[in-house]
């Protein structure tokens, strides 16, 4: 049966189950604001049976897709937040996912990281809903890993339209690795628990910015959780915090520079993260036992 989903608590067992809501309702016409049907006549078959989650926390944007989805025969799943979203996605495993970016609690950024970050979400296309006109919030939603932008308020052809153009493009996704590959992690970290969602998360956006990494609280925000349960997350996954874990990340980078770049070490030391070039040949004797111009000879004895 075509329709919405929504999900709804067990209160006899744990955990969540899905069921089909009405496409009935009351006010409909209200809701659309003055838009009929005729707003946006069904293509037969372009995308129908299309497995569509809709994850935004105004109920009336939530109202409209769904209105406007069921009208071209989609499956369509519901959440109000990012969270709600994450879990939804892993549980229903949609074909693409729309996805508003300001939601209160875990936002739009944060819950395309998560899903990006777990093996079993990673391929699954998230379009962004949003208001946004500024380049520097769409670059940090494509940054995020979404493929696309909806811009609101809704033209529904252009939904339409980017529905059909990424589920086109959409590549069959790579096998997972086993395990994680010599970067001192655990096997932990390669699964889609939620520390391991957490983990590579997280280790993404600090590779990304090791010249300016947020602090730990920001971090953890950035991923919709709290500095408490990032910290745990690593531990289990690295054996370490976040911040050994970002230290011994810079000493990794600076020394692939160092071997494999001219820059400097001014410029070495700025991009992972040290202000002060004393600060940073510092920390580097101490993690490998000689100074970084010490290495440096040692790669190019004739430079």
């Amino acid at each position: 049966m075509h329709g919405t989903f929504a999900a709804r608590k067990n209160i006899h067992k744990t955990g969540t189950v899905l069921s089909p809501v009405t496409n009935a309702r009351t006010g409909r016409h209200e809701r659309m604001r003055g838009m009929n049907d005729a707003s946006y006549p069904p293509v037969p078959g372009q995308l129908a049976g299309l497995r569509v989650l809709v994850v935004e926390d105004r109920p009336e944007d939530r109202m409209l897709l769904v209105d406007f989805l069921t009208s071209q025969d989609c499956r369509v799943y519901v959440a109000e937040d990012g969270n709600d979203g994450y879990r939804k996605a892993q549980l229903v495993q949609p074909d693409i996912i729309l996805m508003d970016v300001n939601m209160p609690g875990c936002d739009g950024l944060a819950a395309c990281r998560l899903l990006k970050a777990d093996q079993a979400t990673r391929a699954i296309p998230i379009l962004f809903l949003t208001a946004a006109s500024l380049p520097g919030e769409r670059v940090a939603g494509l940054s995020a890993g979404a493929v696309d932008y909806v811009a609101k308020p809704f033209d529904f052809e252009e939904v339409r339209l980017r529905l059909l153009i990424h589920l086109r493009v959409t590549p069959t996704p790579a096998p997972a690795p086993a395990a994680a590959v010599n970067d001192g992690t655990s096997a932990v970290a390669a699964g889609s628990s939620l520390d391991g969602v957490l983990f590579r998360a997280a280790r993404k956006l600090l590779r990304e910015r090791l010249d300016h990494t947020p602090e730990l609280v920001a971090l953890a925000q950035a991923l919709g959780t709290n500095a408490r349960r990032l910290n745990q997350a690593f531990r289990r996954c690295a054996g370490t915090t976040v911040f050994e874990f970002l230290r011994e990340e810079r000493m990794r980078e600076a020394r692939r520079l160092l071997c494999e770049t001219g820059l400097d070490i001014q410029a070495i030391s700025q991009a992972v993260g040290f202000g002060n070039r004393g600060n940073f040949s510092t920390a580097f004797r101490e993690r490998f036992g000689m100074a970084p111009t010490a290495l440096r000879q040692e790669q190019d004895p004739h430079g």
